[in-house]
């Protein structure tokens, strides 16, 4: 909608300089520097002023002064030695646009797909801290101003599955800590216990290293039992290098 605008604009200034100076002229626009200088601005008048043999700030006065009221303009001024700054309706402008958004979103009409925003979505296996606070600000805000713009926003913050992570400070807390699961159950009770899995989960990493073999076969045993777990009501426990997965009431 700006850039249709802008053309508008275009052909406003080219027009009724046509029909005020008899000159038929290319009109190019540039973005000021500031944003209190307007939305956009037109050296036109300096070209102008070399056909006809003015000053260019007079000529820009008199455009601004005499030149026909624009649809989204909401005023002309006088810049430097001859610019005409454009300052742009803003309220018609996010009103207009906001029309637009509500009738493309109508049933049935081509353009009335829905907007997706997936924000913070913090992983659960570690502490959350001020950098998810911040996504979660932005991703809100993100949302309520597509909604204002007419979009229909649908909003997706997932909670992670039990994927890899989880199995990484499984493996931690029993291989490397040696801890069985009654103690890890314990240990979950008590305060800084998120901030404990997030240390864990990265040490994790360096056991890896010592036997990159071995740790491929222990987390993939691992996952495997995890998903048992959820699937079948079963519960695991990790033993030295494998893992016996051992139901609840008995064991396999």
């Amino acid at each position: 909608m700006y850039l249709t605008l802008l053309q508008k604009l275009k052909q406003a200034l080219a027009g009724h300089i046509l029909a005020k100076y008899g000159v038929e002229i290319a009109v190019a626009l540039e973005k000021p520097p500031k944003l209190e200088m307007g939305e956009a601005a037109s050296p036109v008048c300096f070209e102008l002023a070399k056909r006809l043999k003015r000053a260019p700030r007079q000529i820009a006065q008199e455009i601004a002064t005499s030149l026909p009221v624009i649809s989204g303009v909401s005023r002309v001024e006088v810049a430097g030695a001859g610019y005409l700054n454009v300052f742009l309706d803003r309220g018609s402008f996010w009103q207009t646009l906001a029309d637009q958004q509500r009738d493309s979103d109508k049933p049935g009409n081509a353009n009335s797909e829905k907007v997706i925003v997936e924000h913070t979505s913090i992983n659960p296996n570690k502490a959350a801290h001020i950098g998810h606070m911040r996504n979660a600000v932005l991703g809100d805000t993100i949302a309520r101003i597509l909604r204002n713009a007419g979009e229909r926003v649908q909003v997706q913050n997932y909670i992670d599955n039990t994927g890899v992570q989880v199995a990484d400070v499984v493996i931690g807390f029993l291989h490397m800590e040696k801890k069985n699961v009654s103690e890890v159950r314990t240990m979950s009770a008590q305060s800084g216990f998120d901030y404990l899995c997030w240390d864990l989960y990265a040490r994790v990493t360096q056991f890896y290293e010592q036997d990159k073999a071995q740790g491929a076969a222990l987390r993939g045993a691992t996952l495997r039992a995890i998903a048992c777990a959820g699937e079948r009501d079963f519960a695991f426990e990790v033993l030295g290098c494998g893992v016996y997965e051992i139901e609840r009431g008995g064991s396999d």
